[in-house]
C-alpha cells in the first residue's frame, strides 16, 4: 500500500462505496465527479465516511466544502492536508 498514490486510493475508495461499474484507473484526476461521475449529495456524504476509514482521518461539519469533493484532484489535495496539517 505503501507504493499507491493518495489519488489510486481515493478512487479505489470511490468505485467500491459508490458502487461505480467503472474501474478505479478510468476515474480521470481532474473531471467533475458530480457532472462526469453522476456523484450525487448523498454519494457526497459517503465519501466522507469512506476517506475518514481510508485515511484515518476525521472531517469536521465545518471543513465540509463541496470544491474539496469536486475531482479526484481536489480530494486528494484535501485529504493530504488532512494527513500532514503543517503542510510539510
Amino acid at each position: 500500500m505503501a507504493d499507491e498514490t493518495v489519488e489510486s486510493r481515493l478512487k479505489k475508495m470511490i468505485v467500491e462505496r459508490l458502487f461505480m461499474k467503472i474501474a478505479p484507473d478510468q476515474i480521470e484526476n481532474d473531471k467533475s465527479l458530480v457532472n462526469d461521475y453522476g456523484v450525487d449529495s448523498v454519494s457526497l456524504f459517503e465519501l466522507v465516511v469512506g476517506i475518514e476509514e481510508e485515511f484515518g482521518v476525521r472531517i469536521g461539519d465545518n471543513e465540509f466544502d463541496i470544491k474539496n469533493f469536486h475531482t479526484v484532484s481536489a480530494l486528494a489535495r484535501f485529504v493530504r492536508s488532512k494527513l500532514n496539517p503543517a503542510g510539510a
